[in-house]
Order: C-alpha cells, then sequence, then structure tokens
C-alpha cells in the first residue's frame, strides 16, 4: 500500500475514533441529566417529535421556509402536484370520454406549468426549438455547407 493511502486511512481512522469518543461522551452527560431528573416534565414529553425534513433546503433558507410553513403558506408545486394525482385519479376513475378528456387537457396543462416553474422547456418550446434547428439545418443543406451530409459524393446536383 503506498504511503499516501496508508496515511489516509490511518487519518479516517483517527477521525472515526473521535467521532466515537465524542458520541459516548454525548450519551455520558445524557444519562447522568436523566438520572438528575433534568429531563423530566419537559413540554413534549412523551410525545412524538416533529421532525421537518428541511435537508434539501439551503441552509439560509429554512427560517424563511419555517417561518411560510407556519403561517399556513403552502408552495404553489405542492398545490400543482396535489393537482395532478387528484387529475391522475380522476382519468382512473372517469365514467365517459367527456372527463377523461378534460382531464387530459388539465393535466397537460398542469405539467407544463410545472416544468416551466422548474425551469424545463415545455412541448411548444421544444418544438419551436426543434423547427429553428430543422430550418437552419435545411438551408446548409440548400447553400451545400452541411457536413454532416457529406457522403462523398462528387456528381453535380
Amino acid at each position: 500500500m503506498p504511503v499516501q493511502a496508508l496515511e489516509t486511512v490511518k487519518s479516517r481512522r483517527a477521525d472515526i475514533r473521535v467521532v466515537f469518543e465524542f458520541e459516548k461522551i454525548v450519551e455520558q452527560r445524557i444519562a447522568d441529566a436523566i438520572s438528575r431528573g433534568e429531563l423530566s416534565n419537559l413540554p413534549g414529553e412523551g410525545k412524538p417529535l416533529d421532525l421537518d425534513d428541511d435537508a434539501f433546503v439551503a441552509p439560509e433558507m429554512r427560517l424563511a421556509y419555517r417561518i411560510l410553513k407556519n403561517a399556513g403558506f403552502v408552495p404553489e408545486e405542492v398545490v400543482v402536484r396535489r393537482q395532478i394525482a387528484d387529475l391522475e385519479q380522476l382519468l382512473v376513475d372517469a365514467p365517459d370520454e367527456t372527463d377523461r378528456l378534460q382531464a387530459i387537457k388539465r393535466l397537460d396543462f398542469l405539467r407544463a406549468r410545472l416544468a416551466a416553474r422548474r425551469g424545463f422547456e415545455t412541448g411548444l418550446q421544444m418544438q419551436e426549438g426543434y423547427k429553428h434547428k430543422l430550418a437552419e439545418r435545411f438551408s446548409r443543406v440548400r447553400q451545400g455547407s452541411d457536413p454532416a451530409l457529406d457522403t462523398g459524393d462528387r456528381r453535380p446536383r
């Protein structure tokens, strides 16, 4: 094993030992506090913790998100996703074709809206971009300057 790799392994082992020792100290202090009764009769004792899963929220935004959540604000993306889920269920349960077609149209609209909010291209935007690329390609072909179409055939056209 190379010396540098050996040093890295030793360093990681030392880091793991430090974490383990820290955890032992924390567990011992918690056990001492429990035995002294310092953790008895606290608000919420015996109730499950309300842990918000905000691991994917930037640390500087967590407070703002928590304030909005506590005020009852629901982000538009969440509302749109719920509407999409409801419409997908309606498609499964829809008794007639008219309801199904309306649900499909609304579903397409909501999916496009969601994609636009996330910065993805919608179907129409993709079609316009594709149409533009095709027009450029045909223009190069007409001018004879598209190297991708060069087959080596030098006959006059």
